[in-house]
């Protein structure tokens, strides 16, 4: 799922750089919102798997609503993160052992909620559209291991 979600960080660059290179005035430096993410992901989808609108319309939903689930989790994430730095330059070692486990802990929840959503978008999927997913590189059937789903929330470290 890792490699999965960093092709589409890439994927999501380009085709920004495209849609800013189809525009006449210069790029605005700014990269697109989540939802704006969450439907070029799913615009990718469709286009790859030959999802109907119904479809889309749920894996709109599904991934909204892990993107929606996760804002909570990934502030939370972000300043025991912070919290983890300062306990490194102080070298208050009980601090990094108590933080490390707490960022591990939330970082399983972060896993949990990407591939909940990972395993509701596959399940409407039909059998035919299944087998494409599977024979994509980054599909659970493709060389490289799991990995669907939406785009990662802002701020998360891998």
């Amino acid at each position: 799922m890792i490699r999965f979600l960093r092709c589409f960080a890439v994927g999501a660059v380009i085709a920004a750089g495209v849609s800013a290179q189809s525009n006449a005035g210069p790029p605005s430096g700014t990269p697109p919102d989540p939802q704006t993410m969450i439907q070029m992901r799913v615009n990718q989808l469709a286009t790859l798997l030959s999802l109907t609108d119904a479809q889309k319309s749920q894996a709109l939903t599904i991934y909204t609503n892990a993107y929606t689930a996760g804002q909570t989790l990934m502030t939370t994430l972000r300043t025991a993160q912070q919290s983890l730095l300062a306990a490194v330059k102080s070298n208050n070692v009980a601090s990094i052992d108590q933080l490390a486990a707490t960022i591990g802990s939330l970082d399983g929840q972060r896993i949990a909620i990407d591939s909940k959503a990972d395993a509701a978008f596959y399940a409407l999927l039909t059998a035919d559209q299944q087998a494409r997913y599977d024979a994509l590189p980054y599909g659970p059937g493709g060389p490289r291991g799991p990995g669907i789903g939406p785009p990662r929330f802002p701020g998360a470290a891998r």
